[in-house]
């Protein structure tokens, strides 16, 4: 029997990873500050009390595992600079004893405008923002320790969108969790292109990925294309047909506040970090993965749309 590490169980990415696994026959532990109080009923997940930051926690975690699912972040951002470097760190020396793959949810945020609007998995990595230079220096660390014999799969997508609530642009800004959907928040504007991707196929093929074991090489990266909103509109669109209310508001997302707020809120700061990726079309290629699974997951955007705001309590199940 397979076992996989997950940190950041609780997370959209490492909810879905974890419930990846299960359906593929692997066991799950999850390392969490709460331990067993973190469990939900029935979900099979063997809960260990730890901290990602404590070297100790995580290398006792991983003890036996084949698999380190590194999708830990800092709720809301709060100390990202400060605790992400030393939690990925912590990560590879647990995979050095344990010979376990370690397996990273990648992002757009490493790339600077060099390296745009076409990205492919080998593109410089010269990032001009304080989060994109932390998210290179993670691959950095990645790559030595790759050199050192510590597997890795780094599998990049666009802005995620799923049924669980996270740090994402879709749950954050367009919709609020929880609540009926009256208007729409968009942070783009028509005409321009978005690359999203939807977390249960981004699970989907990280799982695919891991399952070929040793014909991956020790340092693999893959690029997903996800859904690739052309003009702009085409989210929006789906949002308003899965509520069945095609004249639904929409109103431009307000960037003027969080030039105002963003000293004094943490993820205001983050997301007027992050605008540049709004006001430029930027698209990854995903012919390297195609080549490696012959396809990419997708589910269709009207399905994903309806399962996610669904998941998100804004329509009934």
């Amino acid at each position: 029997m397979k076992t996989a590490l997950v940190l950041g169980a609780t997370g959209g990415i490492g909810g879905e990873m974890v419930l990846r696994l299960q359906a593929g026959g692997w066991q799950v532990k999850a390392l969490h500050r709460t331990g067993a109080k973190a469990a939900q009923p029935g979900d099979g997940i063997t809960w260990l009390q730890g901290d990602a930051m404590c070297r100790d926690d995580v290398a006792a975690a991983a003890k036996g595992v084949q698999l380190i699912v590194h999708a830990v972040n800092p709720p809301g951002y709060r100390n990202w600079g400060q605790l992400v470097l030393p939690m990925i760190d912590n990560t590879i020396a647990a995979a050095k004893v344990s010979g376990a793959r370690i397996l990273l949810p990648g992002t757009i945020y490493n790339y600077g405008p060099d390296a745009f609007p076409l990205l492919s998995e080998d593109s410089p990595q010269n990032p001009v923002t304080s989060k994109g230079k932390i998210r290179a220096e993670m691959e950095a660390r990645l790559k030595a320790a790759a050199d050192e014999g510590v597997r890795t799969l780094v599998v990049r997508a666009g802005d995620f969108f799923g049924p669980k609530t996270g740090n994402n642009w879709f749950a954050q800004g367009m919709v609020k969790p929880g609540q009926a959907i009256n208007s729409i928040t968009d942070p783009g504007r028509p005409g321009l292109g978005h690359q999203w991707a939807y977390l249960p196929d981004v699970a989907e093929t990280m799982f695919r990925l891991v399952e070929l074991g040793d014909k991956l090489p020790p340092f693999a990266t893959y690029h997903m294309e996800g859904h690739w909103d052309a003009d702009g509109t085409q989210m929006v669109s789906a949002v308003r047909r899965a509520t069945g209310k095609p004249q639904l508001t929409v109103s431009r997302f307000p960037w003027w506040l969080l030039s105002v707020a963003w000293p004094f809120v943490t993820i205001f700061r983050e997301m007027r970090e992050m605008r540049y990726l709004w006001q430029r079309p930027i698209y990854m290629s995903n012919q390297r993965l195609r080549e490696m699974l012959g396809t990419e997951p997708h589910t269709p955007l009207d399905v994903a749309v309806r399962d996610t705001l669904v998941g998100l309590g804004c329509l009934p199940a």
